[in-house]
């Protein structure tokens, strides 16, 4: 069967650096080396609370070739809420979503109620869905959708990094605690994601402040341009907290800086709401890293509990006393390290992902083709 043409949709520009912004990056990429004719669709305007610039925007599908195969972004998808049931007739739509809106924490209540309603509607004229977790693809099965015409494709990571310098160190040096008298070099704590409430940075940094004891420094990375008003509340927390000489609130950066960053880390920590798969957590894995953190959805399927330590989201006791424990126990870090080093080993690849992807787009054609 010929393929037809495929169109790939996301809100604003696909060069933002969050883990969703970059799975589409990579699956795009995936499928434009095994062949695939891909056309992106960067929409101006506000999401996912749409604003009239991101409505023009959607008009883009009314002039989209009949039989196209259509990828939504589950970001973009409430602003094509009206022209949903007269496209649906002619174009094979594909949502992709990373979580449900009405998942979606840093959201008020009203605009995660307003948002969930568009995005149901729209999920029920699709051909098929595409999810990043297992977590997700529950959650986009309650919405009626029924659970054969939706297709788990995780995210992929780049070839494990296995035998590094940085990992022949840590596994060698368990030692039980590093105390700022100790003479011994710091641990350095790394956390990625916008500065957003749902990443839940401020309960970070309030679990780490009772271990000023302790030699250590920590590194966020991630956009902090998405909520200024939190990210001025985040610096005021740390300078309220005597940690200002501890955390450094990188910003974002390049994706060859964060893989170097992720090689120089001790451990990696995020205090994370809600995801609906966890690529940052992944990336740790990959990395041999311990993990502290917590997170509802699909951390739990992400992170092993030979990996790291997950708390209840929020508990910002559970979130110290963890941190306290891998800070203090060298042996703890090592084990957790080498269970970090295993999971990520059985994590895809990019390559793999993107093929799993190619294989539920034709499916969805196939479908879609039955119909006519």
């Amino acid at each position: 069967m010929a393929q037809p043409p495929l169109h790939f949709i996301v809100p604003g520009s696909i060069d933002r650096k969050t883990g969703g912004y970059g799975y589409d990056r990579r699956i795009i990429g995936g499928l434009r080396e095994s062949g695939r004719v891909v056309t992106l669709h960067e929409l101006d305007g506000a999401f996912p609370v749409y604003d009239a610039a991101a409505l023009a925007a959607a008009g883009m599908i009314d002039a989209l070739p009949d039989g196209a195969v259509v990828v939504i972004d589950g970001l973009a998808l409430p602003a094509f809420d009206a022209r949903i049931t007269k496209a649906v007739s002619r174009l094979c739509l594909v949502p992709l979503v990373h979580h449900l809106l009405r998942d979606e924490t840093s959201l008020d209540d009203e605009a995660r109620q307003s948002l969930g309603q568009c995005e149901r509607r729209c999920l029920q004229f699709a051909q098929r869905v595409i999810v990043t977790s297992p977590a997700t693809a529950v959650s986009v099965a309650a919405t009626g959708v029924p659970a054969r015409d939706i297709s788990v494709i995780v995210p992929g990571v780049d070839a494990p990094v296995l035998d590094t310098p940085a990992l022949d160190a840590r596994m060698a040096e368990p030692e039980a605690a590093f105390s700022q008298d100790s003479g011994n070099a710091g641990l350095l704590l790394m956390s990625v994601g916008a500065v957003i409430a749902r990443k839940g940075h401020m309960v970070l940094i309030r679990a780490l402040a009772p271990h000023r004891d302790l030699d250590w420094r920590l590194k966020i990375f991630g956009s902090l341009d998405a909520d200024p008003a939190l990210s001025d509340e985040l610096r005021e927390l740390i300078v309220r907290e005597r940690l200002s000489d501890r955390v450094e609130l990188v910003g974002e950066v390049e994706d060859a800086r964060l893989q170097a960053e992720y090689r120089r880390a001790d451990i990696f920590t995020l205090a994370s709401e809600y995801e609906g798969y966890g690529m940052a957590f992944a990336e740790a894995l990959t990395h041999a890293l311990p993990v502290v953190g917590s997170g509802d959805g699909a951390v739990g399927d992400t992170v092993p509990a030979t990996a790291g330590l997950l708390v209840p989201v929020g508990d910002v006791d559970a979130l110290s006393d963890a941190l306290g424990r891998v800070l203090r126990d060298g042996s703890l870090r090592q084990t957790l390290s080498e269970g970090a080093r295993d999971a990520g080993a059985q994590l895809p690849s990019w390559r793999v992902s993107a093929a799993r992807f190619d294989q539920a787009l034709e499916r969805a054609q196939a479908a879609f083709a039955a119909t006519k």
